[in-house]
């Protein structure tokens, strides 16, 4: 039976082929980062029932990497396409861990003994990592990866691995292959914005002023804090914290006019984890609109506002310091017409979603199209929302539009049968 590849190895992609492949299908999991699990591996809860998302997550992943059907790619991206539906081509091109995966086995000697610290990607910044190490404790598959960049070559690594599984940078490089699909999905995901643009915001101008990914790393109880609330200027618990919504969202200026879907979900749902831990922290949140459209979420809002979260319909213009005195937001409250003065201890930035860097590149590679905001085009939007403009390559998750996690694990499981059905009749 013919195969198929997913390219982008995030909620939707994991669900792609694990559906897939419970059909019989051999799929080629395709992840550019040394570990599956996406956006979705960095956040603390979910809305509107607050798992613990990689309570949900880490299951899925584990089951992908021991399915017989699945072959897992990491490190690995796609250099070019050829063919048609039903026989495509797909050059990939693998970059090097420096590790062997073969003879790794995950067990961190390798980082706790490593003298260098670099910031953490997953972390958002927050927290630090190794020059050799894993993203985080449940990466799939389990094994480090070192960081040619940052190693200083001191040796350390290659001597306290027993199993000699560090290589040096000579043996170790980039790998081109080749490999025959019949379907592909794409769920290359999303990025988030970076408010660093909006001077005005004073973010990475003030400590104090950090983006909502930052702060589901801080609150997490696996992340750089423990999941303890800390002002990053002295470390001190905040007192009062303020969340600005829509930013990188809904915004002419910047030339992204549409809604980021999950910005006030997840904003309220980071409000109401601080009010359950610190009951006495003060919580506002300060809104253009709360969408709350999904199953249970306008309970969820009601939930909120139950548990003494201000909610204030008002957009600040800027964001002061003021010296001596800290942060200070001016806001209207447009319901009331009252003007407000805020103090806050701590301000999180609820960051909108972008298309994932290099989607351009994959549009070109694939030969379909993106719209005006940079997501990938599925032009029957309503018939075939995971179709695009050339048969056979199929579209998923947030790689199309912003998307909370049951609407792009549903895209997933959608375009999964879309590829089996490719699968099928190539192999008949």
């Amino acid at each position: 039976m013919s195969e198929i590849a997913v390219i982008g190895a995030g909620a939707a992609g994991i669900q792609a082929a694990l559906d897939a492949a419970n059909r019989g299908i051999k799929v080629h999991l395709i992840e550019r980062e040394p570990t599956i699990g996406g956006r979705m591996a960095q956040l603390d809860k979910t809305f509107p029932t607050n798992d613990c998302s990689m309570c949900i997550l880490s299951p899925k992943m584990v089951e992908a990497e021991r399915n017989e059907n699945i072959i897992l790619h990491t490190l690995t991206e796609p250099v070019s396409l050829e063919g048609e539906v039903g026989n495509f081509k797909l050059t990939l091109l693998r970059h090097p861990r420096y590790v062997d995966a073969e003879l790794c086995n995950g067990c961190g000697d390798c980082y706790e003994v490593c003298p260098v610290e670099v910031y953490n990607r997953y972390d958002a910044g927050l927290g630090v990592r190794k020059a050799i190490y894993k993203p985080h404790a449940q990466i799939v598959p389990n094994l480090a990866i070192r960081d040619p960049e940052h190693c200083i070559d001191c040796g350390l690594c290659y001597d306290v691995c027993g199993r000699e599984a560090v290589r040096h940078d000579d043996e170790d490089s980039e790998e081109e292959f080749t490999i025959n699909v019949a379907a592909i999905i794409i769920a290359t995901g999303y990025d988030t914005y970076n408010p660093e643009k909006k001077t005005e915001l004073m973010y990475l101008r003030h400590p104090d002023v950090i983006t909502s990914l930052e702060f589901e790393r801080m609150i997490c109880a696996s992340g750089p804090t423990g999941g303890k609330l800390r002002k990053l200027s002295n470390g001190e618990k905040p007192r009062s914290i303020v969340f600005v919504q829509c930013i990188g969202s809904r915004d002419l200026t910047i030339d992204r006019c549409y809604c980021s879907c999950v910005c006030c979900m997840y904003a309220i749902k980071n409000a109401m984890l601080i009010k359950e831990k610190n009951p006495d922290t003060g919580v506002t949140m300060l809104y253009m609109d709360i969408r709350a459209y999904g199953k249970g979420y306008e309970e969820y809002y009601e939930r909120a506002k139950n548990l003494g979260i201000n909610f204030v319909r008002g957009r600040p213009g800027e964001i002061l310091e003021k010296p001596g005195k800290g942060l200070e937001i001016m806001v209207e409250d447009t319901e009331t017409r009252e003007f407000l003065k805020l103090s806050p201890d701590l301000i999180v930035l609820s960051v909108g979603m972008q298309p994932s860097k290099g989607a351009d590149r994959i549009a070109e590679i694939f030969g379909i199209k993106t719209e005006d905001s940079g997501f990938f085009s599925s032009p029957e939007m309503k018939l075939n929302p995971v179709g695009t403009i050339r048969p056979g390559i199929y579209i998923a998750g947030a790689a199309s539009a912003p998307k909370d996690i049951p609407d792009s694990v549903t895209q997933g499981e959608a375009a999964a049968m879309k590829a089996f059905l490719d699968a099928l009749k190539a192999g008949a």
